[in-house]
């Protein structure tokens, strides 16, 4: 799928269009997904390449791109990628990158000041970076009538309260300022635990290990369901061996664990899984396997 193209497709009554950014080799594929070893790649070229996998590079492909799900009337934005020139020493891709989700999402007929509810599956800077733009130098909500629904954990972990995840990374605390502070200071944000209920089709449930407040969306709707899993997968392969977390993942052990769980419902639920990165389709069904799940069926 090119950027700046859209995709479309429904879950029952429910409307899905998915808005890329961009679309590219991101890292080495065993650096991106370090246990999944050079055989697994290999033996699923057919499966992964050249969407998810360049072989002659060994790198891994990727997107970064925000899913719209309009549901009983609503707009919901899930996730809102890197944003514009934000500073991010500690990742080249997403320094200083000179975003436009906004236009974008015009030009797919989505108007940021409609925007009823934005979803942020976990607090990394490539899922809410959009949350605020620059305005006069001051970061402002970018979707002013939204409430935005946040992991209370990742907002205890990655804000003032966890000492901004431990200062270990200083794009940690910058994420937080520009991204999600301005968001409390303006009232729209709701931080929610244990899960909850958007309306009728939509509800978010914990999902973590990639970070503590890692979270699932779950759509239902005429019989029909997907799962929005954010970054519990980065690559097809996590698919084919849930064991395999990315690097990325503060904590892989919990993260596999939620992994296999979440796909275990997917393959009974015939759930369409739609991860937050994948490039080619972007969504896929999966089905059981001896050592995993195999990729039954992309998204059209």
């Amino acid at each position: 799928m090119a950027e700046d193209s859209v995709q479309k497709f429904m879950v029952g009554d429910v409307e899905v269009l998915r808005v890329v950014e961009w679309q590219g080799p991101i890292a080495p594929a065993r650096r991106l997904v370090p246990d999944s070893g050079p055989e697994l790649w290999q033996e699923h070229e057919d499966e992964l390449a050249p969407e998810h996998w360049d072989p002659g590079a060994d790198v891994a492909v990727s997107a970064l791109q925000t899913w719209v799900v309009r549901s009983a009337g609503r707009t919901v934005l899930v996730d809102t990628g890197v944003g514009r020139n934000r500073e991010r020493p500690a990742n080249p891709l997403f320094h200083r990158r000179p975003g436009d989700l906004p236009e974008r999402l015009r030009r797919a007929g989505v108007d940021p000041g409609e925007v009823d509810i934005v979803v942020n599956t976990h607090i990394h800077a490539d899922h809410c970076g959009w949350n605020t733009h620059d305005v006069n130098g001051a970061w402002v909500p970018t979707f002013p009538r939204a409430r935005y629904l946040l992991p209370a954990a990742d907002d205890r972990h990655f804000g003032p309260e966890g000492g901004y995840a431990g200062g270990v990374r200083v794009d940690d605390r910058l994420l937080y300022e520009d991204s999600v502070a301005p968001v409390h200071r303006a009232g729209q944000a709701v931080l929610w635990e244990d899960g909850h209920r958007i309306d009728e089709h939509l509800v978010l449930e914990p999902a973590p290990g990639h970070t503590p407040g890692s979270s699932v969306l779950r759509v239902e709707s005429g019989g029909e369901r997907a799962v929005f899993v954010g970054d519990l997968l980065h690559s097809p392969v996590q698919i084919l061996r849930p064991e395999c977390s990315s690097c990325f993942c503060l904590d892989p052990r919990q993260a596999a664990a939620t992994r296999r769980r979440v796909l275990e419902r997917a393959a009974e639920e015939r759930e369409l899984v739609v991860p937050a990165h994948f490039a080619g389709a972007g969504a896929v069904e999966v089905r059981k396997a001896r050592h995993g799940f195999t990729l039954h069926r992309w998204a059209a």
